[in-house]
């Protein structure tokens, strides 16, 4: 559509029915928009837009509501995402830097979420698979009791405790604490456990070699192999948080067709990360409109996301679902914000 008049009235109906929630009429968008035009022009560009199918008449209405083709040229045509204000940026940096852990960081980034756009906000957790070893530390905690703790990039810790036949000196857990970090920092999950097998599988020891050497190659292997477990623990990576869902509240009057489906597709997770999508790096915000989600039953929801990660990797996805009639600047300009935020935490942890 290349008439720019009609795509100006285009953007005034979609900001008045979010706004208004009700049906927009030629009178209306004459009195609240500085278009410029006659209010019969105004009604021919409308009947325009209808043929076309950007638009359409609920019911017997005298006004207008937009229509998944009319919500797609309009997030299409955005020339600017809606920008967040200073003290907008202040709050969320000042919400999400008083997190302590990553549960924490997820938890606040989701009502977070949630509360500036009035969806309901969906963050899920960083993939295991695509993180690398930051750190292992080896702890102590009695003579035969050590407490294993594996950081990942993504802020995320796991910890093991392993029970261990024979006292173990300080001196001896500082070596192996040593070995295991050169071996394994930096590196990708895979290749981590790839290198903790070659120190879990030592080389035979001669028969005359001192019982302290064999001591050190068992507690050696009984360590990466506790640590290679945790390595292989997925039962996160599909693991997400979900807020704001009372926002659904506010569609009451298309709750069968919209909201109700939606609802049901939150107690399933893995439909819902499948309806986030992918995860995307660069600070690339993808929206989906209706029926161009991967399920029907979810034809009048509508998702914005984007990745988040340290860096410029992506390694998850966030984003805010609801029904199509969302305000997609706002929502947008929100998403990418608190991604950025979020990524910058993981990147500094």
């Amino acid at each position: 559509m290349q008439n720019e008049r009609r795509l100006s009235v285009l953007r005034a109906i979609v900001e008045d029915y979010v706004k208004t929630e009700e049906p927009v009429g030629s009178k209306a968008l004459v009195e609240r928009h500085g278009l410029g035009v006659s209010p019969a022009t105004v009604r021919n560009d409308m009947a325009a837009l209808e043929e076309e199918g950007y638009i359409t008449a609920p019911h017997t209405s005298a006004g207008r509501v937009p229509t998944d083709k009319g919500y797609r040229l309009f997030v299409d045509r955005l020339t600017t995402v809606k920008p967040m204000t200073a003290a907008e940026k202040r709050a969320i940096a000042g919400f999400l830097e008083g997190a302590v852990d990553l549960d924490d960081v997820v938890s606040r980034s989701t009502r977070l979420l949630s509360q500036l756009t009035r969806q309901v906000a969906v963050v899920q957790y960083p993939t295991l698979s695509r993180s690398t070893v930051r750190h292992v530390e080896l702890v102590a905690l009695a003579p035969t009791r050590l407490l294993l703790v594996l950081i990942l990039s993504t802020g995320r810790v796991e910890q093991r405790l392993l029970e261990v036949t024979e006292e173990v000196s300080e001196e001896t857990l500082a070596t192996l604490r040593a070995k295991i970090n050169t071996a394994v920092a930096g590196a990708v999950i895979a290749d981590a456990g790839e290198a903790l097998r070659v120190i879990a599988q030592p080389a035979d020891a001669p028969a005359d070699a001192p019982q302290t050497d064999t001591l050190k190659d068992g507690l050696a292997s009984a360590v990466a192999e506790a640590l290679i477990e945790a390595m292989n623990d997925h039962r996160s990576d599909e693991r997400i948080s979900i807020g704001g869902t009372s926002n659904l509240a506010r569609f009451g009057d298309s709750f069968d067709t919209a909201v109700r489906p939606l609802l049901e597709a939150l107690e399933e997770h893995v439909v819902l990360l499948k309806l986030m999508g992918e995860a995307t790096a660069g600070g690339l915000v993808t929206v989906r409109i209706g029926a161009e989600g991967p399920y029907q039953e979810l034809s009048q929801t509508s998702v914005v996301a984007t990745g988040y990660g340290p860096g410029d990797e992506a390694l998850a996805t966030l984003g805010v679902v609801g029904p199509t009639r969302m305000d997609y600047p706002g929502s947008m300009a929100a998403v990418r914000a608190v991604a950025r935020y979020l990524s910058r935490i993981l990147d500094e942890a």
